[in-house]
């Protein structure tokens, strides 16, 4: 049977005190809202609807860039939970299917409990809701059940003593066929003490028809929701130690696990060795066998099998290491391709580059891509050698098999096999500098600068 996912994004967040919607604040690098929409992905939906509110333009911006697959509409105004669901009736009007509601403040529901949902829904339940165990159960709705039977959902607020000794309760997340779901919602009403419309009302509807729910429970982690920085902070932990302990599983060493922070897209190979205090931003790919030294920051590049990165290095976007590359301490890297066993060893920047195989590329070696106004490209030939401290002014080429001295700027092309010596000729005044040394003692005895 196909699946539809509504994403519920529309709230306004007031207690993250902030200008940016909430569901745009970023855990691993990505938006709550890439969070949950890639719970749903799991699935293969053939719809994804989601309704924004609060900084929809924002909201509807951000969506565009990332899922462009899915279809925003808007709540206006927001008017309670099931009011924000009959908001994706329109779009899903002619679909023909289960509907999944998630939250897209809700980052970690896996792919496991929403198969299990989509299970008892085929196993004859008309509505399938997920519940957890909360080891504070506290503000939460209680489930109701009678043995397998869902039978209504009763907010803390409404509950008796004997309700409020359930630890089961509710996450909001919910599976029913697209026609009973909105005509459910449709019949929720807004007599409580918000005039809200909730959509935890559709349990007791549906119960009243003679219809079957049940809950698929899971653990407390996965409805975790964000609410507060505070709770930002906890599920940027939480995603962090699934990360980590994926990475181990896939059969990578961290030497200090709690010190290594990942991105939500980051790929580890087999046998790679991260050191203490390395963190990858959005868009890295690790291969096989590669050793990530303590201090690093990568982003947005490529390290291939074999390679050797830091202590202390800087991969930024762009950067490919082809295999068996050494790049040092205090390296920057930079929209450059490094050729298989090549050096870069020290101290040196490297960007808008192409550096050819087994080049060796010395100590605080800079090259000098930006005018001002423009970036331009800097070649570098296979096993070429690039002395100390030299500034390669690009455009600029450097052959293979080509040199250049120590102190260098290198204005022109170097062809294959050349040396390039690019520095003025020394001059040594003998006893020179004692005499200034003595003069300027002499002057600050007088006190005369």
């Amino acid at each position: 049977m196909p699946i539809a996912l509504a994403i519920l994004a529309a709230g306004h967040g007031s207690r993250m005190h902030s200008d940016l919607p909430k569901v745009l604040h970023k855990i691993g690098h990505a938006p709550l809202l890439s969070h949950a929409i890639g719970s749903g992905l799991t699935l293969d939906p053939a719809r994804i609807v989601v309704v924004a509110g609060h900084g929809a333009e924002a909201v509807e911006a951000a969506l565009a860039a990332s899922h462009p697959e899915a279809q925003a509409v808007r709540q206006e105004p927001q008017l309670g939970t099931a009011h924000a669901v009959a908001q994706a009736g329109a779009p899903l009007a002619d679909f023909d299917g289960d509907v999944i509601v998630l939250y897209g403040d809700t980052p970690f529901v896996s792919a496991q409990t929403l198969e299990a949902m989509l299970e008892a829904r085929a196993n004859g339940a008309d509505i399938v809701m997920l519940g957890f165990e909360a080891a504070n159960p506290g503000r939460y709705g209680r489930l109701i059940t009678d043995g397998d039977q869902l039978l209504r959902i009763v907010e803390a607020k409404d509950a008796t003593p004997e309700e409020l000794a359930v630890r089961l309760c509710n996450s909001g997340v919910v599976c029913a066929p697209r026609e009973l779901l909105f005509d459910l919602v449709a019949a929720v009403g807004n007599d409580n003490a918000a005039g809200e419309y909730y959509l935890t009302d559709i349990v007791g509807l549906a119960t009243a028809r003679g219809l079957t729910a049940r809950v698929v429970t899971c653990d407390e982690t996965e409805t975790l929701g964000v609410n507060t920085r505070a709770d930002l902070a906890a599920a940027e932990a939480t995603f962090q130690a699934q990360a980590r302990a994926q990475v181990l599983e896939a059969g990578a060493t961290l030497t200090a696990p709690e010190t290594v922070f990942f991105a939500h897209d980051t790929y580890i190979g087999r046998d790679v060795v991260i050191e203490p205090n390395v963190v990858f931003g959005p868009g890295v790919t690790v291969e096989t066998g590669a050793h990530i030294r303590a201090f690093s920051h990568l982003e947005g590049c490529h390290v291939s099998g074999g390679c050797v990165v830091g202590p202390y290095a800087r991969l930024r976007p762009g950067a490919e290491l082809d295999r068996g590359v050494k790049i040092g301490n205090f390296v920057e890297i930079k929209e450059a391709s490094i050729g298989a066993g090549a050096k870069v060893n020290h101290l040196s920047y490297v960007g808008d580059a192409t550096v050819g195989p087994e080049a060796n590329i010395g100590a605080g070696t800079v090259t000098c891509n930006y005018d001002g106004v423009n970036k331009h490209h800097t070649e570098i030939g296979a096993r070429s050698f690039i002395g100390t401290n030299t500034a390669l002014v690009a455009p600029v080429s450097v052959g293979h098999d080509a040199m250049t001295a120590a102190g260098s700027v290198v204005t022109s092309d170097v062809p294959d096999g050349a040396l390039a010596i690019a520095r003025a000729k020394q001059e040594t005044k003998p006893g020179l500098a004692r005499k200034l040394h003595d003069l300027a003692l002499r002057l600050k005895a007088k006190g005369t600068n």
